[in-house]
């Protein structure tokens, strides 16, 4: 058994930026555990610039990014075990059990006060789609393909579809067209894009890359390598039209059909799972309903951009070190947030009356709204009431509770967060 004040689960972004905070906040015993054999998690093959606009205050690539915080690791007294895989997480207040594998030191229990769940996401894969036709080669993730082009020096093939309008399916359309490759055109199963609006303009607009809106694969051809698909536009109810079928020959089939929290040991140790973003249940320091139990980044709800990521994990880094060092509170007294008329989901989804802080309600629209507004109550109190030019699905918003606002609502109401047209 090896003791720590606190455990990180995964050294991507969200992983060191919470271990990192935490350190600064005076939390002395701390290891971060990463299955991979170097820190950064999906940054290192994210050679595409656009990182840090927000924290930084200058554009880098996704591996620059991860070297600022692998930086700073070196005047910090973190543990870093690397190419270690977490198999279990047993909660337990002031002792959880966390239980381990690797090469190095085989199956290995330890024992934290805290622990931060940063494990990321995966990409949605083609058996969670209903596509006739066979299984050839040539079918893969995006970010599959990412890798292939980006670490191993491959290149999956030279005439690509691309079914989803996610933003690493947008940012491969313009990476493989680089490459040599003929991206014939990216299908969009709903009637907007999933992707941020700059990476539409960027990287499908600057290349003459079609997007087609409310289009889908209905049918894949070939035996032993892709030969083609068949695409189609659907109705209201994502149903194809059929007399609107075209084949279209390609060796490549790129899926960037979402992305999916990598929430199997959080749902194993038993924590409460939100069923719109498949992250855990937190308040506003990012911790689960287990106290000294947090989650944050992706494993949380999938963010669009990894600025976002760096500012919460930081919050659960300080939320750690608050538990750990015995300053947090012990008697908390939660309202819920919830979204209406337009609002898929909230985080945090409860925020602890007796906070300190202003907090930070992120959430996510439905649909394309242009000229709506954001509508925030809590019982009959309006607390904010703002027009927003455009509001679409694949650009997360936020709104702040000022802790002069919260601290006196009834406990036993709910902040409400809603799209009014018009």
């Amino acid at each position: 058994m090896q003791n720590y004040d606190l455990v990180v689960i995964g050294g991507g972004p969200a992983g060191m930026a919470a271990a990192l905070k935490a350190a600064e906040c005076g939390v002395e015993s701390i290891v971060v555990l990463e299955r991979a054999e170097t820190l950064g998690g999906i940054l290192e093959q994210c050679i595409h610039t656009g990182f840090g606009l927000h924290y930084f205050g200058e554009e880098l690539s996704g591996p620059e990014y991860a070297s600022r915080f692998i930086e700073l690791f070196k005047d910090t007294n973190i543990d870093i075990k690397l190419d270690t895989m977490v198999i279990n997480v047993e909660p337990d207040e002031g002792k959880n059990i966390i239980t381990a594998v690797s090469k190095a030191e085989g199956l290995v229990d330890y024992c934290a006060k805290a622990v931060i769940l940063a494990m990321g996401c995966r990409e949605r894969p083609r058996g969670a789609l209903n596509i006739a036709g066979t299984r050839p080669a040539g079918i893969m993730t995006a970010g599959t393909a990412q890798k292939y082009v980006n670490i191993d020096g491959y290149m999956p093939g030279k005439k690509v579809v691309i079914l989803g309008s996610g933003d690493i399916g947008l940012i491969m359309a313009r990476r493989m067209t680089f490459e040599g490759a003929e991206v014939k055109v990216v299908c969009e199963l709903m009637p907007y894009s999933s992707g941020l609006q700059r990476n539409i303009v960027q990287c499908l607009e600057d290349f003459n890359i079609p997007l087609r809106l409310s289009c889908t694969v209905i049918k894949i051809h070939g035996k032993d390598h892709l030969e083609g698909v068949t695409i189609a536009n659907v109705d209201e109810n994502r149903r194809p039209i059929m007399e609107t079928a075209e084949y279209i020959e390609c060796d490549t089939l790129l899926l960037s059909v979402g992305l999916i929290p990598e929430n199997e040991l959080s749902r194993s140790a038993g924590l409460q799972i939100d069923n719109i973003t498949s992250g855990p249940i937190v308040n506003q320091d990012r911790e689960t309903e287990f106290r000294g139990i947090f989650a944050c980044g992706n494993v949380l709800h999938v963010h669009d951009l990894v600025d976002y990521v760096t500012g919460e994990s930081q919050i659960a880094g300080a939320g750690a070190a608050k538990y750990i060092k015995g300053l947090a509170d012990n008697d908390p007294e939660y309202i819920n947030t919830k979204g209406i008329n337009g609002v898929r989901y909230i985080v945090p989804q409860r925020i602890n009356l007796n906070g300190d802080e202003d907090v930070k309600l992120y959430f996510r629209v439905g649909q394309v709204y242009r000229k709506a507004n954001v509508k925030v109550t809590c019982g009959d109190v309006v607390i904010s009431n703002k027009k927003k030019p455009k509001l679409a699905p694949g650009e997360m918003e936020n709104v702040v509770i000022k802790q002069e606002q919260y601290k006196d609502f009834d406990r036993n109401s709910e902040i409400v967060i809603e799209i009014v047209e018009g």
